[in-house]
């Protein structure tokens, strides 16, 4: 990597977001208003288009860094924020959880999303997506068929974390939970810059600093802890990713995971590679959740091996 590449990717103002960046709303088929962004390629510039989805309670905002860096390579990026989180408005306004039954309208929003974006964007056509993004982006390559010229899973939440909880307690905890009628009832209490939450999600403190920045300045975009409803939800996900036919998935994709992360589980990351046809896992040591907001050190590397990957993946 040349040395050029950090003071070039450090001059990107997090707190504001960048000319170019355009936001319309989407609805979806049941009419739900989402929240959607693009970048146009840059003029004379045409790799191919990303679609680009976040995690659990995230935004666009947080991940424009990333999303800039595609766009100068010369990608059109674009995506939703998923309903119920960011500027896709509420599931339940009077609650502060972040509460759902299920993962499934997600997957319906994202299948809705991919058919109308692959008929108005160049290709080859590319998702990236992170943590529960790349939950729901496996699902609908194996539970609904749609496939896509390369896709880039990072840290994506396939299971629950194992620390310090063991699965089989998580079942008990959770199942226990929803018959003492706590379902919509947040699962813990969050305080936006515990420094127990940065460790967890990057070791880049300005970066995890930048979260509260925005949800200040921009409450919409906060959003509380998961409820006990969601964990459930995301337990029921887990058993239908092992239950589904990774074997008949033809995407080519590249998993990215933080070899310590203490937010989702590796062992289901690794096992689902090595189910799919077409898949390889590369782990980052030291980096957390959150890979493509860490530090430099971690980040740029991580950006360096999707880059490379795309370029003999998915050529434009």
């Amino acid at each position: 990597m040349p040395d050029s590449a950090v003071p070039l990717e450090s001059v990107f103002d997090r707190r504001a977001r960048p000319r170019g960046l355009n936001f319309s709303t989407w609805a979806a088929p049941d009419s739900w208003p989402h929240r959607a962004f693009r970048w146009p390629e840059p003029a004379g510039r045409a790799c191919g288009s990303i679609l680009f989805q976040s995690g659990r309670a995230s935004f666009i905002e947080k991940e424009m860094e990333a999303c800039d860096h595609w766009w100068r390579r010369g990608w059109h990026v674009e995506g939703f924020d998923w309903r119920g989180q960011g500027g896709s408005g509420r599931l339940t306004p009077d609650s502060p959880a972040d509460d759902r039954a299920s993962f499934d309208p997600l997957i319906d929003d994202l299948a809705a999303y991919v058919a109308d974006w692959r008929e108005r964007t160049p290709g080859p056509h590319v998702l990236v997506a992170h943590s529960m993004g790349g939950h729901i982006g496996l699902r609908l390559m194996a539970e609904r068929e749609v496939g896509f010229d390369a896709a880039v899973l990072v840290a994506p939440m396939l299971a629950l974390s194992r620390r310090p909880v063991p699965g089989w307690l998580q079942r008990i905890v959770i199942r226990a939970a929803l018959l003492a009628g706590l379902r919509h009832r947040a699962a813990w209490r969050e305080i936006q810059d515990d420094p127990r939450r940065q460790v967890r999600l990057t070791t880049d403190i300005e970066r995890f600093l930048d979260i509260g920045w925005w949800k200040r300045a921009d409450p919409m975009l906060d959003l509380g802890p998961p409820s006990w409803g969601w964990l459930a939800a995301a337990m029921e996900g887990e058993r239908r990713i092992a239950a589904d036919p990774l074997e008949q998935v033809r995407t080519p994709i590249l998993f990215l995971a933080p070899a310590e992360d203490r937010l989702v589980d590796n062992a289901a990351i690794a096992a689902a590679a090595k189910r799919l046809p077409d898949a390889e896992l590369q782990l980052f040591s030291g980096a957390a959740h959150e890979l493509l907001r860490e530090a430099d050190r971690y980040r740029l590397p991580a950006l360096a091996a999707i880059d490379a990957f795309l370029d003999a993946r998915a050529p434009a």
